[in-house]
């Protein structure tokens, strides 16, 4: 069995692959990336390093060129027309590959989300090659709420947001990449989609009880209005832009749009990571 990877020196593709490497040898794992430069620690971890770039169709064929499964990661671009042109490109080299499976990381709840529609353009080409597939729907990351940046919140005793009262179903990256090294190297996963969210989704005044026994002190959840957040961000020194969209994935809480939840993930890790391990996970980076 040859496992190939793509994005591999991504955030998410390199969690995959430290996951991986704890259940099957590096030899068996196929590293694809876009920049050969940047893929030293992949080589000296023991995987076949191979060059392949989303814009460019015959290297993906080569850099597929005798694998058995493929762990897909979605571009990272922002232009939507693009990341179609490049999602067929990585599915038609697949399947001139001979690639025997496609586990694809997709979005969570994506039939019910406008932004989602590349995933849901995906899906349906990978499905018109009849290569059996796996679709990793994934929520959104937990580390962009919990990061580094709690320490301030901490400092100043409060977290400012819009979200109101709503909850939150973001994961942990790492525990996404695990559910994809699992589905990799395990069996009977053909043909199915994962919906892989929280099972235990919380709010930010849960998030500000539970910074306040991390940290020791004593953390309000402020609320506020979507104007009032975009404005204070901006003078926080983010760009009109950035600000717009944290508000706006802010209000996306509020509205109640990213509380829906599965068990999914927990029965295919057997756990999730707990949003007291994430915070204090985040207070020491």
């Amino acid at each position: 069995m040859k496992l190939v990877i793509t994005g591999a020196t991504g955030n998410l593709g390199g969690l995959v692959i430290d996951h991986l490497l704890k259940k099957i040898p590096g030899s068996q794992i196929i590293a694809v990336v876009r920049k050969l430069d940047q893929a030293a620690s992949l080589t000296e971890a023991g995987l076949e390093v191979r060059q392949g770039d989303y814009n460019d169709p015959g290297t993906l064929r080569a850099a597929f060129e005798g694998g058995t499964k493929l762990l897909f990661v979605s571009s990272p671009d922002t232009d939507d027309s693009l990341r179609i042109v490049q999602h067929a490109n990585v599915i038609k080299a697949a399947r001139d590959a001979g690639i025997r499976h496609i586990a694809y990381t997709s979005f969570a709840f994506a039939e019910e989300n406008p932004f989602a529609l590349v995933h849901m353009a995906t899906e349906y080409a990978i499905r018109a090659t009849h290569i059996p597939y796996t679709f990793l729907r994934n929520g959104g990351y937990a580390e962009f709420f919990i990061n580094d940046h709690l320490q301030a919140n901490v400092e100043s005793g409060a977290i400012v947001t819009n979200t109101g009262t709503g909850r939150v179903n973001a994961v942990s990256r790492s525990d996404l990449a695990l559910a994809a090294a699992t589905v990799l190297t395990g069996e009977g996963h053909e043909n199915k989609q994962y919906t892989l969210v929280s099972n235990r989704p919380w709010s930010f005044d849960e998030l500000a009880e539970v910074l306040s026994e991390v940290s020791g002190k004593h953390i309000i959840h402020q609320k506020v209005s979507f104007d009032e957040e975009k404005a204070m961000l901006v003078q926080a020194g983010l760009s009109e832009s950035l600000a717009q969209t944290t508000a706006f994935i802010y209000n996306t809480v509020a509205e109640g749009t990213m509380e829906k939840t599965t068990d999914d993930l927990h029965q295919l890790i057997g756990y999730q990571t707990t949003l007291k391990e994430l915070i204090t996970k985040a207070l020491q980076a």
